[in-house]
């Protein structure tokens, strides 16, 4: 492709998402399809229609009819498509509800302890876990805590069942037979594991990091915008095509998803960024300049595993969700981590020009 056709790639991506994303929401807001936000701060944020990575799906099925010929577009597209498709499936079980937890509030002067957190006077916390539901009557009865409030907890997949449908994706990017470079590396059928790990942790990063109006899309676009200008200054040209589309995807979401965000793009979003960013990585075989760039989701999927295995202790997990818990206001949060992620992607190419 020359620089004319990848322009026209990348409008066309930016403008059917923006058209795309204006139709579905649309039809979420008729249909009261809408987010109900666990966490306190955000509970203003409630009636947001959510679910609007299927915006995205209509996108890519576009690209794909257009672009058939083209091998990376297309592998990257159907990549995406799967991830959609599971990320779907996924928000469609949320939507039930599993149970209610209350939302209690420390009205004594003294620091208490319920469950795994240190609730300071005055201080709002979700009873969600089994330590802190059989602690919080003991509170009630002491006078301690008071119930402000209650919040509804969408049913959500086992664990395992996620991982193994993440798996699968994995699987279908490497069973393309396209990767079996990956870093310099002649791996072969080895490259197979390689690609299901990459898939893995780039969709669980991408979800975990969507929690904030424009964050994951914004951290995305960046690394993918980043992405282009390292295929254009290193090359070969056939980066590039990829990461447009991704570009054009993030960029033409923002457009609603940006403080005050009026859409969210849900699980079917999350899992269609994490799936493409990672097929392009791999696809393209630049993952150490793509695993950097995509480094702060990364960080914040490992504080959200020390948080778990109980070595770091969170008020609210993720990290984001924390800083905001501490006072930090969400448009700080969310400029401070694109702004992060472009100090990376810099930090990346400026490597690649004077050390590698």
């Amino acid at each position: 492709m020359n620089n004319w056709d990848m322009l026209i790639l990348f409008l066309i991506t930016l403008i059917a998402t923006i058209f795309f994303t204006f139709y579905v929401r649309r039809i979420l807001l008729k249909a009261r399809i809408a987010d109900n936000p666990i966490v306190s701060e955000h509970r203003h944020k409630s009636g947001t229609p959510t679910m609007g990575g299927i915006a995205f799906l209509f996108t890519i099925s576009l690209i794909i009819s257009l672009y058939y010929q083209n091998t990376p577009i297309l592998i990257v597209s159907f990549i995406m498509l799967a991830g959609g498709i599971v990320g779907l499936v996924d928000d469609l079980i949320g939507l039930k509800v599993k149970e209610v937890q209350k939302i209690v509030v420390n009205i004594s002067n003294e620091v208490i302890t319920l469950g795994r957190l240190d609730v300071e006077p005055q201080e709002e916390v979700r009873v969600a876990t089994p330590k802190a539901k059989a602690e919080v009557d003991k509170f009630l009865e002491d006078g301690k805590v008071e119930v402000i409030g209650e919040v509804p907890i969408k049913t959500e997949p086992e664990e395992l069942e996620k991982i193994i449908c993440q798996i699968v994706l994995g699987l279908f990017l490497g069973l393309t037979g396209v990767i079996t470079t990956i870093g310099g590396f002649q791996l072969g059928i080895l490259a197979i594991p390689v690609v299901v790990i990459a898939v893995l942790g780039c969709i669980n990063s991408v979800n975990l990091i969507d929690g904030m109006d424009g964050l994951a899309a914004g951290i995305v676009g960046i690394a993918s915008a980043a992405c282009c200008v390292y295929g254009y200054l290193f090359g070969p040209a056939t980066i590039i095509p990829p990461f447009l589309m991704l570009a054009g995807l993030c960029l033409g979401f923002l457009v609603f998803n940006k403080h005050p965000a009026s859409i969210f793009m849900g699980d079917t979003g999350s899992f269609v960024l994490g799936t493409g960013y990672a097929a392009a990585v791999l696809v393209c075989d630049i993952p150490y300049f793509g695993v950097l760039a995509l480094g702060v989701p990364i960080i914040s999927v490992v504080v959200s595993l020390l948080h778990r295995a109980h070595i770091i202790k969170l008020p609210v997990e993720p990290l984001h969700h924390t800083l905001n818990h501490y006072g930090m206001s969400e448009t700080k949060i969310v400029l401070s981590y694109w702004a992060a992620t472009v100090i990376l992607c810099i930090i990346g190419i400026l490597a690649k020009m004077y050390i590698f």
